[in-house]
């Protein structure tokens, strides 16, 4: 999905233009990537989570030469998925766990 087609959904299903849900998305975005820059994690129950984890140093291989590299520690970003994400990603898991239950 690109942004132009996020654009599109936000604003049939909200019923508004397109320029006002272009500058909602943007916004959210925007606090986003503040908080996350803060170090701060950024949760939407149902959907995941967002937050800031250090990647330690770590030996690597340049790929075009072999030789051995040392690949610097970094923070990065992870997403972890909801639960209502995940049981829309494998709804057929879910349901073989709910048969199991009964």
């Amino acid at each position: 999905m690109t942004k132009e087609e996020l654009v599109k959904g936000v604003s049939k299903r909200m019923e508004i233009s397109q320029s006002q849900a272009s500058k909602g998305i943007d916004t959210m975005f925007a606090v986003l990537k503040e908080s996350l820059g803060k170090g701060d994690s950024y949760r939407m129950i149902g959907f995941g989570t967002f937050k800031v984890v250090e990647r330690s140093e770590r030996k690597g291989r340049n790929p075009r030469t072999g030789e051995e590299i040392t690949i610097p520690a970094q923070k990065t970003v992870r997403f972890l998925p909801g639960k209502e994400l995940k049981e829309l990603m494998n709804p057929k898991k879910q349901k073989a766990a709910k048969k199991k239950k009964k």
